[in-house]
């Protein structure tokens, strides 16, 4: 079995929300101060125990949600500070919290950087007051521009902002007028994803005037082209960045580096083992100081779960896959294993290959996930 990059990735959820929104299936939801401290403190006892194991140092670190920003100063300093005594950090290790606006305030941000977070990730969706009272969420455009204008006043560099589309009601126009509202403040990265509407949320029960096919199509195919004149390159399916502004804790995800996830129903591979967290809060919170109690859904993957994880990961980025990696990890040619569907999607005008790499066209990156699905063996 090939070898994987060294270092380590930690994700650390924290369940928190003042409200859940109307399209949301995370595991979130809100809280009492009483219910923020025990959980950080059962999360802490997590590290405590995985740090005793786990003596690599971390290159990245990203604090999901939720909304990490909820939890005030006092109890997410205990957290930061067991953070920093427990892990050892690689030199430029990029540490990302995200963020809602109307939850930050200046002592927050000021608390973030003292602990070293250098990337904060604002979720916005969208910068039109209609379009996110329609999605649930709890703020306005001015509280974001508030907290966007705040979090550069604390120093941060490394901005990025989340945006979605096929938002109910939302025309195309609409759309590529939200994009350019954003990128014209300049954040460092930008995330667009389009509305999914999942089983169990609200949205779910709901008639929602969504967009059609064409114009989804459209919306998508032109985000590249729009954020192109602001000098953001596509990287990955969904992620557009300022050059070397890449989100490297996600191109570890797609990598298949090493990434360990603490706290309530977090993901983790490390080696060639998948498993997840607990969702239950109770189990959760009496167990989390013996991680091998909580940990469910214990997978050991196969070469062939790992190949076609190299392959439909990998082809998320928009560089693709290298062919000299794959022989280097799997000790055969990609074209041995994978040869009839490679053969079958070039054919197809989905997938090109250049420079010893294969990857998506823009036609291929629309039915990504067909795609994908034919590299599981």
């Amino acid at each position: 079995m090939g070898r994987k990059k060294s270092g380590l990735e930690l994700y650390l959820h924290i369940p928190f929300c003042i409200k859940k929104c109307d399209y949301c299936d995370f595991l979130s939801g809100p809280s009492t101060r009483t219910g923020q401290e025990s959980y950080i403190y059962a999360l802490l006892r997590e590290i405590k125990a995985v740090s005793a194991v786990e003596k690599r140092s971390v290159d990245t670190v990203f604090i999901g949600g939720g909304t990490p920003s909820v939890p005030e100063c006092d109890v997410m300093e205990k957290l930061l500070q067991g953070l920093q005594e427990n892990f050892h950090f690689s030199p430029n290790a990029e540490i990302t919290i995200e963020a809602n606006p109307g939850t930050l305030t200046s002592e927050k941000l000021a608390l973030y950087r003292k602990y070293g977070i250098n990337r904060i990730s604002i979720g916005l969706q969208s910068p039109k007051d209609e379009e996110l009272e329609v999605l649930g969420r709890i703020h306005n455009y001015r509280q974001f521009l508030e907290s966007y204008q705040m979090a550069r006043e604390a120093g941060f560099s490394n901005i990025n902002v989340d945006m979605m589309f096929a938002i109910p009601g939302q025309s195309y126009e609409g759309w590529i007028e939200n994009l350019r509202t954003v990128a014209e403040l300049g954040p460092e990265h930008i995330s667009a994803y389009s509305l999914i509407v999942e089983e169990g949320t609200p949205f779910s029960k709901r008639e929602l005037e969504l967009p059609d096919e064409d114009t989804e199509y459209r919306m998508y195919e032109d985000v590249a082209k729009v954020l192109g004149e602001y000098d953001y390159h596509q990287y990955e399916i969904s992620n557009y960045a300022k050059e070397n502004r890449e989100c490297r804790h996600n191109e570890g995800y797609w990598q298949r580096k090493d990434y360990l996830g603490l706290g309530l129903g977090a993901a983790s591979l490390i080696g060639n083992e998948r498993f997840t967290n607990t969702r239950d809060m109770q189990e959760y919170l009496e167990n989390s100081g013996v991680p091998e109690r909580i940990r469910k859904d214990r997978e050991v993957l196969t070469e062939k779960d790992e190949m076609a994880e190299f392959m439909f990961l990998g082809l998320r980025m928009t560089e693709g896959v290298s062919k000299a990696e794959f022989q280097e990890y799997f000790g055969n040619a990609v074209e041995k294993i994978y040869g009839e569907v490679l053969e079958k999607y070039k054919r197809q005008g989905m997938l090109a290959e250049k420079e010893n790499r294969i990857f998506l066209t823009r036609a291929g990156i629309h039915v990504s996930n067909v795609v994908m699905a034919d590299f599981l063996l």
